[in-house]
C-alpha cells in the first residue's frame, strides 16, 4: 500500500463510489475488504492510523467468549467460535492455538468448569481448536510451573486462539487494497454531504498531513468508527440519541518469567464479574482486563490507578511470584464500543453482539461486536449497504478468502513469521544497509529494515504508527520504545523524505504520548 498513490486515486477516482467507509479499525477494514471482494468500488477514510483505537488494544485473543457462555448467550458464542475457525483457516500465519488452564482451588471447580468447557468444545464443532480435559495437580503444575500452588487442586485445560491484533488488521488492509479498495490513514472525515432530498451522499474529509480538504461522493456511507460512532451519527442528525456506552479495559505487560510453561491462565470470575487472563504473548505476559465505564471516547485512553491496582492484586493471587509496579514493562488501555442497553446494570453485562442502524437520511452505522466476529459483522453490514445504496446483490466471498501473507508454515521464518509470505521481502530490505538487520534496542525485536518496510509497504507515517502498531514495541516495553525512538525516527524520516526537524518533533510527540504507558 502506498499512501500517495491512494490519495491520488481518491481524488481521481469514480464520481460516485459504491461504498464509503468511515473508520479504519477491524470493523471498517473488514467492511472495505468484504465490499471490494464483491466487486464494489470502495473508499475508506481513517482519522488517525489503522487500529489506532480499540482494534490494537485487545487481549490478543480470537475466542468464542467463555464469559458469554456463562451469561447464557449461546448464539454469540457459537458465531464467535465459527468465526475463530474461519480466521485461523484464512490467516494461519497470524492466528494460532493457545492452551488455557482454569486453575481449581475449590472442590466444585473441576466438575463445574470441566462441564462448561466441554459445552464450549461441542459448540465449536468442526471449528474446534482442541479438546478440553481435566488436569491433575501434577499436570497443572507442568503446564504452569509458577502458578500459585497454595491450595491448588488441579485445573481444566481448554483451547482458544491467539493473534497479534494490529498485525492482523494491517494484513486485512493490504488484502482490501489488493481487492481494489482505496484505504487511507490520517484522513479524518469532517462532515457528511447530503443531496437535494436530504439523503447522505458522501463525506467531507481532510488529509491530516497536507491539510488539503476534499469531498467523496458515494451511493452509501458506512459509519464504522467504534467508540466514535455517535460523533459521526451527530454529523447526520445532531439530535440522534447516543447508542454507544464506552467501557475501558486495561492490560499490564510483564516479563515472560512471570508465566513459565506453554499455557495461559484463565480465571472465570473476578471481583467485578469479568474473566481475568494471564497470557504468554510475543515473549511477554499480558494480564487483564478491567471493565470501567467512561464518559468520553479518546484515541489515547489512560489507565486509571484503581484499574492498575485491581490487575496487580488479582495477578498476585494466581502467580507464584507477585508482580510489583516496577515489574510492569507497559500498561495500555482500550475502549470497547458497547451498544447501549437500558436494562444492563453495568457494562460487564452488555452483550458483545453487533447492531446495525440506518438513519432517516440513509447513514448506515455498525456498532458493538468484537474482534473475533469482525468478518461476520462486515458481511452483515455490506448485505445491508447493498439495499440502502441500491447496489444490487452480490454474494459475500470472505469465508474462504486468504488474508495477505497467508502461509501454512510461516513458523519457518522465525522472528519474521507474522509477515507470512512477505517474510522474504522483509528480510531483503533488512539486508539493504549495514546494521538494518540489527535490533533498534537490546530489549526489542524491531530492526531498522522493518521500519523501512513499514514505510514502503504498510503506510506507516509516524513514530506512533511504527512503534505502537506496525511493531508492538510500545506495548512490549514502553521505556525501551522511548529510548529507541530517535533511531526509528531517523530511518522513518529518510523513507518519507522528511528532515531532521520533523524527526525531532516526532520523537518529542511520541515521548509525551508514551508516558501514559509507563507506571511511575
Amino acid at each position: 500500500m502506498d499512501r500517495t498513490d491512494t490519495l491520488r486515486r481518491l481524488r481521481e477516482g469514480p464520481d460516485s463510489w459504491d461504498v464509503i467507509v468511515v473508520g479504519g479499525g477491524a470493523t471498517g477494514v473488514g467492511i472495505a475488504l468484504d465490499a471490494a471482494s464483491r466487486g464494489y468500488e470502495v473508499a475508506l477514510l481513517e482519522q488517525s492510523d489503522f487500529g489506532k483505537g480499540t482494534s490494537s488494544r485487545s487481549t490478543k485473543l480470537v475466542h468464542g467468549g467463555v464469559r458469554y457462555l456463562q451469561q447464557g448467550n449461546v448464539p454469540l458464542v457459537m458465531e464467535a467460535l465459527k468465526e475463530r475457525g474461519i480466521l485461523r483457516n484464512n490467516a494461519p500465519h497470524l492466528v494460532h492455538d493457545l492452551p488455557f488452564v482454569v486453575p481449581n482451588y475449590k472442590w466444585w471447580e473441576a466438575p463445574f468448569y470441566g462441564v462448561g468447557m466441554r459445552v464450549y468444545d461441542a459448540l465449536a464443532g468442526e471449528y474446534g481448536f482442541g479438546r478440553s480435559r481435566n488436569l491433575s495437580l501434577e499436570e497443572t503444575l507442568e503446564r504452569i510451573p509458577n502458578i500459585e500452588d497454595d491450595g491448588l487442586r488441579g485445573g481444566v485445560l481448554y483451547h482458544d486462539g491467539q493473534f497479534d491484533d494490529a498485525r492482523l488488521l494491517l494484513a486485512l488492509a493490504v488484502t482490501a487494497h489488493e481487492q481494489g479498495a482505496a484505504l487511507v490513514n490520517h484522513a479524518p472525515v469532517t462532515g457528511l454531504v447530503k443531496d437535494a432530498e436530504g439523503f447522505v451522499s458522501g463525506v467531507r474529509w481532510v488529509d491530516a498531513e497536507s491539510g488539503d480538504a476534499g469531498e467523496l461522493r458515494g451511493k452509501v456511507v458506512v459509519n464504522a468508527t467504534g467508540v466514535f460512532s455517535d460523533e459521526v451519527r451527530h454529523m447526520d442528525d445532531p439530535a440522534a440519541p447516543p447508542i454507544v456506552r464506552p467501557s475501558q479495559g486495561i492490560h499490564i505487560v510483564l516479563d515472560r518469567s512471570f508465566l513459565a510453561g506453554d499455557a495461559a491462565i484463565m480465571v472465570p470470575h473476578t471481583a467485578d464479574g469479568r474473566v481475568l487472563f494471564a497470557i504468554p504473548w510475543l515473549d511477554r505476559v499480558l494480564v487483564g482486563t478491567t471493565d470501567t465505564p467512561v464518559e468520553e471516547a479518546s484515541l489515547e485512553p489512560l489507565p486509571l490507578e484503581e484499574e492498575v491496582e485491581f490487575i496487580l492484586e488479582h495477578a498476585r493471587r494466581y502467580m507464584e511470584r507477585d508482580p510489583r509496579r516496577e515489574d510492569v514493562l507497559s500498561v495500555f488501555a482500550g475502549l470497547r464500543p458497547l451498544v447501549a442497553a437500558e436494562d444492563a446494570r453495568d457494562t460487564s453485562e452488555i452483550s458483545r453482539e453487533h447492531t446495525l442502524r440506518v438513519s432517516d437520511a440513509g447513514l448506515v452505522t455498525i456498532a458493538g461486536g468484537k474482534w473475533t466476529t469482525y468478518r461476520k459483522m462486515a458481511e452483515d453490514t455490506v448485505d445491508l449497504a447493498q439495499a440502502v445504496g441500491g447496489l444490487g446483490p452480490r454474494e459475500c466471498v470472505t469465508r474462504e478468502l486468504n488474508i495477505h501473507g497467508y502461509h501454512q508454515h510461516a513458523e519457518r521464518f522465525g522472528a519474521l513469521a507474522p509477515y507470512g509470505s512477505d517474510a522474504p521481502a522483509v528480510k531483503k530490505v533488512m539486508g539493504e544497509e549495514p546494521g538494518w538487520g540489527d535490533p533498534v534496542h537490546p530489549r526489542l525485536p524491531l530492526t531498522r529494515g522493518e521500519v523501512a518496510w513499514f514505510a514502503r509497504a504498510e503506510m506507516a507515517r509516524t513514530l506512533d504508527d511504527v512503534l505502537a502498531r506496525r511493531s508492538r514495541s510500545l506495548i512490549l516495553d514502553a521505556r525501551a520504545a522511548v529510548e529507541a525512538a530517535p533511531a526509528v525516527a531517523e530511518v522513518l524520516a529518510r523513507e518519507l523524505g522528511r528532515d531532521g526537524g520533523w524527526a525531532a518533533e516526532e520523537v518529542a510527540a511520541f515521548r509525551e504520548m508514551a508516558r501514559g504507558y509507563v507506571l511511575e
